[in-house]
């Protein structure tokens, strides 16, 4: 049986004032806020050591239309192993599956909706991450 998801690789949010609410994270909490608006987090084993992967955290303004056609105010990134074989699993399983599936040197992307409306991206990483 095929592995569906292997872990978050994303999490996604929306702010009416995105820049105040990215300093606020990175006052407070000491998020290292990026340029573009995220921090990636690189995965570590028990001994602090890097195990080659990371979740990305990022603050989107409500006009991105990266959520669209979900008007939630949030989109969960999960990494899978075989993007491609699972959309035609997911739609062989009749899910709400957007037509569109992205591949660029960040890895492969496709979307899924979720029986309340929630856009979920599926990502693909590249080779090594």
């Amino acid at each position: 049986m095929m592995q569906r998801v292997t872990g978050i690789g994303g999490v996604f949010f929306k702010a009416k004032d995105a820049p105040a609410l990215r300093a606020w994270y990175k006052r407070h909490l000491g998020i290292d806020v990026q340029e573009w608006g995220g921090s990636s987090f690189a995965w570590r084993d028990a001994n602090g050591q890097p195990t080659g992967g990371s979740t990305v955290w990022c603050i989107n303004s409500t006009d991105e239309e990266a959520f669209s056609p979900s008007d939630m105010p949030f989109m969960i990134n999960y990494r899978v192993e075989a993007l491609h074989d699972l959309v035609t699993l997911l739609k062989a399983e009749g899910c709400e599956v957007l037509d569109k599936i992205e591949e660029s040197e960040n890895g492969i992307f496709a979307w899924v909706i979720d029986p309340e409306g929630n856009k979920v991206e599926l990502w693909q990483p590249p080779e090594g991450q």
